[in-house]
């Protein structure tokens, strides 16, 4: 832009200097607006979802027969990618460690990452959490043939009862949450656990509920839970922080999954790796802001 001639010289510099500098501010907010495009233009673009999970961990994530990845997790992403590409099978899975979920995000190794991440505070500084897809928990498993046949049954046989845990710092603590007076014997592996239960040396073991689940589908008529839990620890997917459309993309995928139109596949997913038939969502009012 020329200012006009008849200006004086001090006018019309300072017109063509506030020219150039609307120029220079308008070229930089194009800039920025392209730097700060959402992923998930760029997800739609490439065709194909990136998730990040693990493969040695059922009923959550872990290879089949055929070496394919199976799981509730796997289950959840896929839910993620029919959203998307209304095709569950354009998603491509990056196997990793629990301790590289949080770092291959923030490198933008994976778009989002499933795999049974537990929400705290601290991590929340670090990525952003999704909508929960589970809540995990404590749980007590009984063999099904055994004296104990619940909660209530091991709570009331005080310290004449043994209870199995996996050997940790505060695997004594956390038993005695629910049963204050019951032995604890602590093992160095699952199946130790396990076989203290199915020899007699344990009356009951203290493990994840889904564990738990698992174990009941996978051997009927063995195991029984004794239908109680505690210890809550909430389960959610995590995105990379700052892009806010990415992620309300996928928490409406995580939502409609659980409460709307994609509830029977999230219920099918449900059933088969924990054994348990979820109730449909109620009609009417949302139950979620009950």
């Amino acid at each position: 832009m020329t200012a006009p001639s008849f200006l004086s010289p001090r006018l019309r510099m300072a017109l063509t200097i506030a020219a150039a500098l609307g120029s220079l501010v308008a070229t930089s907010v194009g800039a920025t607006a392209q730097e700060t495009k959402s992923k998930l233009d760029a997800v739609l673009a490439r065709g194909t979802l990136i998730v990040g999970t693990g493969s040695t961990n059922p009923p959550w994530h872990f290879k089949g027969a055929n070496d394919e990845l199976q799981g509730f997790d796997i289950d959840i992403a896929r839910i993620v990618a029919k959203g998307l590409f209304d095709d569950a099978g354009k998603v491509q899975f990056v196997q990793q460690s629990s301790d590289a979920r949080i770092p291959n995000l923030t490198t933008d190794k994976v778009d989002m990452t499933c795999q049974f991440m537990t929400v705290t505070a601290s991590r929340a500084q670090q990525v952003a959490f999704t909508i929960p897809y589970y809540r995990e928990g404590v749980g007590l498993l009984l063999p099904i043939k055994g004296k104990y046949k619940n909660y209530a049954d091991l709570k009331a046989a005080g310290d004449a009862i043994t209870v199995a845990v996996l050997q940790n710092v505060y695997a004594e603590e956390m038993v005695h949450a629910a049963l204050p007076q019951a032995k604890v014997d602590q093992y160095d592996s699952v199946d130790l656990m396990y076989q203290a239960v199915n020899s007699g040396r344990a009356e009951a073991a203290a493990t994840d509920q889904s564990s738990i689940n698992w174990l009941i589908v996978q051997t009927p008529g063995r195991y029984v839970s004794a239908g109680y839990s505690w210890d809550p620890q909430t389960y959610a997917c995590a995105v990379k922080r700052g892009d806010q459309e990415w992620l309300n993309f996928v928490n409406t995928a995580l939502h409609e999954a659980m409460t709307g139109v994609e509830f029977d596949t999230y219920a099918a997913s449900f059933k088969k790796w924990f054994g348990v038939e979820l109730a449909p969502p109620a009609t009417g009012f949302p139950v979620e802001f009950k």
